[in-house]
């Protein structure tokens, strides 16, 4: 659902109605540690994988709420969010639909994504322009690709920095053409699938029962993955098991988001972002923009 700016802050306080708070550390016998944890103060979780200085202050939900209003700006004011919390705050900010791009005919469309990322980890915040393709419900991010990423600084507060956020939005919307020109490119070359994918992921242990059958069935899913999304954008049936740098990218891409095993009850969010920073599909981004 497509939702203007002045409907935004509600629907970043209702996902995100919870503030992260420092507090001091102790060591055993309530001794006192020049440390601190970060906690959300709903429900007393601990946020985050270490401990933080006296000088670190965690970002708010207004924080995030800037961000997102500065996103909005630079695609128009109208936009579609998702919103998740996992040690940080993320949100996928989607423009309208007009800037969406055909691939493949009618049926193999894609429209631009920035991942908005603000964690607790004391790094600068990200925002990543990368894709969402509808035949696979395919979240990527292309990250070699020139101007798809930029780092906003972690400061006490991002409320008087409007300005300058809405311009590096803006600046970064820019980084589509350069992301359709690449993914024209992929969609252009062909490459043969099974080769490709030994060369991402290599060749099991002979003498390993497990090893084999692992492998085995993660080429079998991936296989399907691609003649089923072939049928789906009429392309004819693979010949030679020959396919475009695209289908085979999309193809250890969409394996990775949705079909891999996660432990624990992984969301569909946190899916998209442990394949962005998996990396057999850094290796297939890798290999495949070399064609």
């Amino acid at each position: 659902m497509n939702v203007q700016v002045e409907d935004m802050k509600g629907i970043v306080e209702n996902a995100f109605n919870f503030n992260v708070v420092k507090m001091p550390l102790s060591a055993p016998d309530n001794i006192r540690t020049p440390y601190y944890g970060l906690f959300r103060d709903d429900n007393s979780e601990c946020v985050g994988n270490s401990s933080v200085s006296s000088r670190y202050h965690p970002h708010t939900t207004d924080d995030v709420l800037s961000l997102v209003e500065a996103a909005s700006e630079a695609f128009d004011g109208e936009v579609n969010l998702r919103c998740h919390f996992n040690n940080g705050h993320y949100v996928a900010v989607s423009p309208t639909n007009e800037h969406r791009i055909k691939i493949y005919g009618e049926k193999d469309t894609v429209f631009p994504q920035v991942i908005i990322s603000a964690g607790f980890d004391g790094r600068a915040f990200t925002a990543t322009m990368g894709y969402y393709r509808d035949l696979c419900q395919n979240l990527a991010m292309l990250e070699s690709v020139t101007g798809t990423s930029v780092k906003i600084r972690h400061t006490k507060s991002l409320r008087p920095k409007m300005n300058d956020l809405i311009q590096t939005f803006d600046n970064l919307k820019n980084g589509w053409n350069n992301l359709t020109e690449t993914i024209e490119h992929l969609q252009s070359r062909e490459v043969q699938l099974s080769e490709f994918l030994i060369d991402v992921y290599g060749t099991p242990e002979e003498d390993s029962k497990r090893s084999v059958t692992i492998h085995r069935n993660r080429i079998e899913a991936i296989f399907r993955r691609v003649t089923r999304e072939r049928w789906l954008s009429g392309r004819p049936a693979m010949n030679g098991f020959v396919v475009s740098a695209w289908e085979a990218y999309n193809a250890v891409q969409g394996y990775t988001q949705h079909d891999a095993s996660r432990k624990g009850n992984a969301t569909s969010f946190d899916r998209i972002l442990l394949a962005s920073r998996d990396k057999n599909v850094r290796m297939a981004e890798e290999l495949l923009l070399a064609v």
